[in-house]
This record gives structure tokens, C-alpha cells and sequence, in this order.
């Protein structure tokens, strides 16, 4: 038999390894950046994850480039293409005012995070995205050129879903936006816009979001009120998203909080992407039809001028029955071209007015370094540290009262 100094050491060191593998299996807690994306708890998108995370959905972000490089960006992009003439070949070079703008709606839509629950992750992590970049505030640039111009690219380049996180300074648009938005409309393409925001000075909302057919987007506080100064009013809004306190990725590798609805239009899109991947049969129409039939209604009425048909319900927008349409409920583009351009009714906007400036840098909220200081393991540390000294002395007076009850 094993003297008893032997056996104490053996259960000692037992006891040490015991506690040190309780200590390196806590797993890493999140970090500040994603326990800041409240949306994706408040709004069921991590019960979504269960069924889908977008895989195989492209969603194309026309917008000022994608700065691919961010470490939660990282083999995202798959395609891009620069219509300002100011980037690079792939449109991942933030080109014009508020270059930074294209990054952070990228980040809101398929941001995958980084290291063990770090960084930002979107609505649709698994989705890809092609890049159309734009010149905003920029002399001599005709920007609803390069939109219409990007709309054609990107449904060619495999889109199924875009995004336009911008708006014009009027509810009309010029002709050759007609064309290009129904070219993506024939090619089954779901097309997602913002509204506009008050702060901005669009107090009702503006083009795209007014075109037939287009899911514009309207914003919403933390507590799911409608954003007085995030968001706008008017009659073509579809849905409703989170609006204020969002974090977005920002070029060079750090975070910047940020309101308005160029924000609630990529929470939007991801959703599309989660519907899209989910329901690879259905076409644009369906899945337009799905996302705003579960919405959650905020008013008596079946719909409201603040918020669409209502919050959004990723849960519900995959798993409740829904009957089928054989229209885009948000109206029809052609219609409404023959209706009115047609007649003479609405002439071309071009020229006129323009492009707002997505996100003025004055606007932006606090910076979060790209490396966020993650103290939640100092806490687990000390309580596991304890447990296995309570361990290691427990074991050490039982093995010293066995010891002296023998000796006597």
C-alpha cells in the first residue's frame, strides 16, 4: 500500500488539474461590441440562426465601398465593382463623403465577427455580399447615374437581394431609375431601401423608398417607438426596424454607434436574405409578402404611415404560414409608369435636388476601438481560481484527519 505523504500528494495534484481544466474550459464571454447588438435578441434573429443564416444569398450594398479588410468582414465580399470612378476595380475602396457609410451598412447585413463571440455579427452572417461603390457629396459625379448604372451590375452579378441605404431629397426619381428598378424587379430581385430621416430633412419619405414595389424601411427606438428623428413618415413604408444605438464596423478596423434608417435597411435586407435562403422556391414577391405579413402590427390599424405593416419578426417571417401572392404587394413599378410617366402626369427629376449625404461624420456616435478591452474573464477567473483552492483544501483536511486518526 502507498504511504500516506504519497497519496496526498496524488490527490493534491489531482485536485490542481481538476481545477485548472474547470478554469480554461470557461468558454469567453462577448465582448462589448456584440453584447451592443441588441437587435439580434429583441428581434429573435438568434432563433432565426437555428433554421438559416443566409448561406447562399448575395445581397449587393450600393453604397460608398466596402472596406473588406475589417477583421468581422473578412471574405464577405465576393464581387464588387466602382461606378465613381474614385476606387478600386472591386468597390472595396470607401470612396466620397461619408466613405465610411458603405462599411457600416455592410457590417449590419452579414458582419460575421471574429474570434469566439467578438466583434459585430449580422442579420444574415452567412450571406455574401457583391459591392457597387458610389461617390456621395462629390462635384461632377452624377450619382442617380451611378445608381442606376450599380442596380444593372449587381443583378447581373447574382443579387437577389439589394440594398440602398440612401434617399433623395424628393419623392420623385428620375426616369432612368425606371428601367433600371424594374430590370431588377423582372430578375426577381428584392430591392430594400430606408425611408429617410429627420435629421436629414426628409420629413415624409423619399426616393427609392417611394418607388412601387421597393420594402421601404422605417426606423424604430430601443423600446420599438417610432425614431422622431431616425426614421419618417409615409405611405409607402413596408416594415419597421431598429433605428437608434446601432454599432457599426467602420474602415480601418474600429466601431461607430450610429442612428438613422440607412441602418434599419440592412438589419432589413438581412432578414430578406435569412427568408431567401430558407425558401429557395419562393420569388421576390413571396418573400416581400412573407416579411410584411408577420410583422408585429404597432397601431389598431392593419397599417401605419410610422410604421409600415409593422416591427419585424424573423422568426415568424420563416416559420408562420403564409398565403401565397402572385403580386408584389408594395404596388407595381410598370403600373405605376403607365399610369403616370406615361401621361405626362410626372415628369424627370433629374438634376434636381439629388442624393443626401448618407451620414454626415458629425452625426456618428462614439468611437469603439477595434479591440474592445473584454474584462468578463477576470471575474470567471476568480471564481474558478476559489473553487479549486476550496477543492485543494478540502481534500487536504480529510487526507490530515485520516492521517492522525491512524498515527493514534
Amino acid at each position: 500500500m502507498e504511504p500516506i505523504q504519497v497519496r496526498l500528494r496524488k490527490l493534491l495534484a489531482l485536485a490542481l488539474t481538476v481545477a485548472g481544466v474547470l478554469f480554461a474550459a470557461q468558454p469567453a464571454s462577448a465582448d462589448e461590441i456584440r453584447d451592443r447588438e441588441y437587435w439580434l435578441t429583441d428581434y429573435s434573429f438568434k432563433k432565426a440562426w437555428n433554421l438559416t443564416k443566409g448561406k447562399g444569398v448575395r445581397v449587393a450594398v450600393i453604397d460608398t465601398g466596402i472596406d473588406a479588410t475589417h477583421v468581422d468582414l473578412k471574405n464577405v465580399v465576393v464581387d464588387g465593382e466602382d461606378f465613381s470612378g474614385l476606387g478600386d476595380i472591386n468597390g472595396t475602396t470607401p470612396v466620397g463623403a461619408s466613405n465610411y457609410h458603405g462599411t457600416m451598412v455592410a457590417g449590419l447585413i452579414a458582419g460575421r465577427g471574429h474570434g469566439n463571440s467578438k466583434g459585430a455579427i449580422g442579420t444574415a452572417p452567412e450571406a455574401s455580399l457583391i459591392s457597387a461603390s458610389l461617390a456621395f457629396g462629390v462635384d461632377g459625379i452624377n450619382t442617380d447615374d451611378e445608381i442606376a448604372k450599380a442596380i444593372y451590375w449587381s443583378v447581373d452579378h447574382g443579387a437577389s437581394v439589394i440594398n440602398l441605404s440612401l434617399s433623395r431629397s424628393s419623392a420623385g426619381w428620375p426616369e432612368s431609375w425606371d428601367a433600371a428598378f424594374g430590370y431588377a424587379f423582372d430578375h426577381d430581385v428584392v430591392v430594400v431601401a430606408a425611408a429617410g430621416n429627420r435629421s436629414s430633412g426628409t420629413d415624409t419619405v423619399a426616393a427609392p423608398a417611394t418607388i412601387p414595389g421597393v420594402l421601404a424601411v422605417a426606423g424604430v427606438d430601443r423600446n420599438g417607438k417610432a425614431s422622431r428623428e431616425a426614421s419618417t413618415t409615409g405611405l409607402t413604408i413596408g416594415v419597421s426596424a431598429p433605428a437608434d444605438d446601432l454599432i457599426g464596423v467602420y474602415p480601418g478596423g474600429d466601431y461607430r454607434v450610429w442612428s438613422g434608417t440607412s441602418g434599419a435597411a440592412p438589419i432589413v435586407s438581412g432578414l430578406v436574405a435569412l427568408v431567401r435562403a430558407y425558401y429557395p422556391e419562393l420569388d421576390a414577391n413571396n418573400v416581400i409578402n412573407r416579411v410584411i405579413k408577420t410583422a408585429d402590427k404597432q397601431t389598431e390599424e392593419s397599417y401605419s404611415p410610422l410604421y409600415g405593416y409593422g416591427l419585424i419578426d424573423p422568426l415568424r417571417a420563416l416559420t408562420a404560414s403564409v398565403e401565397p401572392v402572385t403580386e408584389n404587394p408594395l404596388g407595381s413599378l410598370d403600373r405605376w409608369v403607365d399610369l403616370y410617366r406615361a401621361s405626362g402626369e410626372i415628369t424627370d427629376v433629374s438634376g434636381e435636388s439629388g442624393i443626401h449625404e448618407p451620414l454626415p461624420q458629425d452625426s456618428l456616435g462614439e468611437t469603439i476601438e477595434g479591440k474592445p478591452t473584454d474584462n468578463s474573464w477576470i471575474a470567471t477567473s476568480v471564481f474558478y481560481g476559489v473553487l479549486g483552492i476550496g477543492v485543494i483544501f478540502s481534500v487536504a483536511r480529510r487526507l490530515r484527519r485520516n492521517i492522525l486518526a491512524r498515527r493514534r
